[in-house]
């Protein structure tokens, strides 16, 4: 006899949904899969056989044939085993195949039957939802995940046995939610705010220009004088996460197995700060069998390099592609993996490898040593850096003030409102934000007045700055425009994005010229 039965494959961080199929048939008893194969799914043939064993089920000495279609998609993990069990039992008319039509199935199976939890059941939920199918039967343990998505029966099931049962008396099924409300009590909690900071007025107001046009920063300065600190409260100005968000984040963190049973959605931004000796796979993602890097993990959120010079060269400079194209693509022998990549870099470091210089009184590094120091940093990488902020020592009052700063909420109302801006004016273009505009937009968004055009002009021939250098001066000073809910950019707005690129010519002027 012949069956099918739905499941979903996890391609990047999408979810494919293949079609398992099983026919039983006279002929020299065997066991034989095909379909495009990886080693997991092929030796899913023994733990399939011996946990229908183990559960009671006697199969009898025929031809069992399981394909895996479409044929020309690679099939990895282990997600597959219960939905190849379900096809056996169905092709041997041990379950009603009418049970199977609008079901996906998802597991693996245990060598006693017992079912285990897989990784992407969130992609394979929405995958389901998306085919159009009425119910998902998941692992036990995957349920709270499956449950993210609303419109979708989710089923968990404990044992093969369980299965059989559900599947062969409809009656029973029960799905274990209807829909996600119970996701109103999560609630979003950094623990820190930025009030916990005492000065450093110029990298705080720097910070909040980039949040609010999601534009690179790099922070500069003495050890010790907050650039870590203030770089782990970004998360904490920008916007909420919207459910649609929270859902396309907290795939890729369900793809690499790193959503708790108690925590199925991720409701905060993500922070991810990788130690320097991180390996280009682990920052970029790959793999023998690819799986998302830092980059996808900070997707929607915040990467953060600390100590930026001291990572590998070839590291870093896996950056280039996904700041500007927002995506990363690893590509293998079984095929292209597209992976997100829209996050917010920010990054810190010191000016030389003491860590005073320009202060000669206190910086004993020859020019030459400063000069390597700083040239770790390419050209390429720094043009995709928007703002450069220069942090200084904290003064004795600013430590002993009790009040702080301004708190992260009231920094991120006036970036929401900054956002909103963005919204409605890139609507329908295909971007969001400021930093994302293209020549075209920015002619559009960007003109200028008579003044406002010949203090850009003085600022270009001065400093000779680049185009690249001269667009990401109106983009900033677009974005710190919204930020005072002004339509057009005026000279204070401009003045204010070039004090925010000057650095760059500080510090790397004499080794790549101006920009």
């Amino acid at each position: 006899m012949y069956s099918k039965v739905h499941s979903v494959g996890i391609k990047g961080v999408e979810g494919v949904p293949i079609l398992v199929e099983a026919d039983v048939s006279e002929g020299l008893p065997g066991f034989s899969m095909v379909g495009y194969l990886s080693s997991e799914v092929k030796e899913a043939q023994d733990r399939v056989r011996t946990a229908l064993k183990n559960s009671g089920f006697r199969l009898p000495a025929r031809k069992i044939t399981i394909n895996l279609s479409p044929a020309d998609i690679r099939k990895e993990g282990t997600a597959f085993d219960l939905p190849i069990a379900v096809a056996i039992l169905t092709a041997s008319g041990m379950i009603a195949p009418g049970a199977l039509i609008d079901s996906v199935i998802s597991g693996e199976l245990g060598l006693d039957g017992q079912i285990k939890p897989v990784r992407g059941a969130l992609s394979i939920t929405l995958a389901a939802k998306k085919d159009g199918k009425r119910q998902c039967f998941l692992p036990r343990e995957n349920v709270r995940e499956g449950l993210v998505i609303e419109g979708i029966e989710i089923i968990g099931v404990d044992h093969l046995k369980d299965l059989t049962d559900l599947l062969n008396f409809p009656e029973k099924q029960r799905a274990d939610c209807h829909g996600n409300e119970w996701l109103k009590g999560q609630e979003e909690f950094y623990g820190a705010d930025f009030s916990e900071i005492g000065g450093q007025l110029l990298l705080r107001r720097a910070t909040e220009v980039a949040v609010a046009g999601m534009h690179n920063i790099l922070y500069i300065g003495p050890a010790g004088t907050g650039k870590t600190m203030l770089a782990k409260r970004i998360p904490t100005i920008m916007p909420s996460l919207s459910l649609e968000e929270a859902v396309e984040i907290s795939k890729i963190y369900s793809v690499c197995g790193l959503l708790s049973q108690e925590r199925p959605l991720m409701t905060i931004r993500p922070f991810r700060s990788p130690h320097h000796t991180i390996s280009p796979t682990a920052l970029a993602g790959g793999g023998r069998i690819p799986k998302p890097g830092e980059i996808s993990l900070a997707s929607g959120g915040v990467l953060f390099l600390d100590e930026l010079p001291e990572f590998e060269k070839n590291t870093i400079e896996i950056l280039r592609q996904p700041l500007e194209e927002r995506k990363i693509t690893v590509s293998r022998m079984f095929g292209a993996y597209e992976f997100p990549a829209d996050f917010m870099m920010a990054a810190a470091m010191n000016p030389c490898a003491c860590g005073f210089f320009p202060d000669r009184t206190r910086c004993r590094c020859s020019e030459q040593q400063v000069r390597k120091y700083l040239s770790r940093i390419s050209k390429p990488l720094l043009d995709r850096i928007d703002i450069c902020a220069e942090s200084g020592a904290v003064t004795y009052e600013e430590l002993q003030e009790n009040k702080g700063g301004e708190s992260s909420a009231s920094i991120r109302a006036r970036v929401e409102g900054a956002r909103r801006i963005q919204k409605k004016r890139f609507e329908g273009q295909g971007m969001h934000f400021n930093s994302s505009m293209k020549k075209a937009q920015i002619r559009e968004f960007c003109s200028l007045g008579k003044k406002e055009q010949e203090f850009l002009k003085s600022v270009y021939e001065n400093l000779g700055l680049s185009v690249r250098g001269y667009e990401k001066i109106l983009k900033v000073s677009r974005t710190i425009a919204d930020l005072e809910g002004c339509d057009i950019i005026k000279k204070d707005h401009l003045a204010e994005a070039v004090g925010l690129r000057s650095l760059e010519g500080k510090y790397w002027g004499g080794i790549y010229g101006q920009s």
